[in-house]
């Protein structure tokens, strides 16, 4: 198979639009829900491609997020968990040279799926209002903040985008258990994956998942992102907390998921 972009039929094109305004929408509003793009993409396109177009796509949301969110980031938080990530990066691209990576995605899956009924359990299960009383009085994460938990979350963040561009539903578990407000919690996100994706560029053209057809594709659906982005802003401003914060639950689930049936 080809990835001329004119090659590609109508369905293929809708698809692969849809992916991209779900990228923009997820950087700006919703994160976690990316995770629809990769299977998308991986439907659409050669592994290698989907993987490399992807990325890029995935660049122009962190730039349209940091317009939106700069400002809001926890900054805390943030440089605690970039140098654990980068250690998952360095591990995911040697995974990459030597072996496949069918049996790491179920792995990851299955992992997310236990952060999610951890999460949940905090949430609802007994003493979880006195927990987020007391979160709310302090500016640093009671339930992540640990070294142990950062260490974690960063590393396996950092290998997960690396292997599958999946370390947006790890990482969304990470801030969510760091109850911070929606554009905290948009702004600290954007800013570690323009970090860890930027990273990850010189890492990817050396595993040569770029072509010049790569980026003509991409040039096609950076609109998508662009509109989604503005989608997105919409949303986040008129989202409320809780509502948000189930809705990374059920995003980060439905990536989880995927990642368990995936082929």
């Amino acid at each position: 198979m080809t990835l001329a972009p004119f090659e590609l039929g109508p369905l293929a094109w809708v698809l692969l639009a849809t992916a991209a305004l779900l990228v923009g929408i997820s950087k700006t509003a919703l994160p976690g829900i990316n995770t629809i793009s990769i299977a998308i993409f991986a439907a659409v396109l050669p592994a290698k491609a989907s993987t490399g177009a992807l990325l890029l796509l995935l660049i122009v949301g962190d730039v349209l997020a940091l317009l939106s969110y700069r400002r809001e980031a926890d900054w805390r938080a943030l440089v605690r968990l970039i140098p654990f990530a980068a250690v998952g990066l360095a591990l995911g691209a040697v995974f990459l040279a030597f072996a496949a990576d069918d049996w790491v995605r179920r792995l990851i899956g299955a992992v997310l799926l236990c952060l999610i009924a951890f999460t949940l359990w905090q949430r609802l299960g007994p003493g979880s209002r006195a927990s987020a009383n007391v979160s709310r009085d302090t500016s640093e994460p009671q339930r992540a903040a640990g070294l142990t938990a950062r260490a974690g979350f960063g590393a396996l963040g950092g290998f997960t985008t690396m292997v599958a561009n999946a370390g947006g539903p790890v990482m969304s578990m990470y801030f969510l258990a760091a109850r911070l407000p929606v554009k905290t919690f948009l702004g600290t996100a954007a800013w570690f994956f323009a970090v860890i994706n930027l990273v990850k560029l010189p890492i990817s053209m050396s595993l040569g998942l770029f072509t010049p057809a790569t980026l003509q594709l991409d040039l096609l659906l950076i609109p998508g992102v662009v509109a989604g982005a503005f989608i997105g802003r919409w949303i986040a401003s008129r989202i409320r907390q809780r509502v948000f914060e189930w809705a990374v639950i059920g995003g980060t689930a439905l990536g989880a998921t995927y990642l368990l049936v995936a082929q």
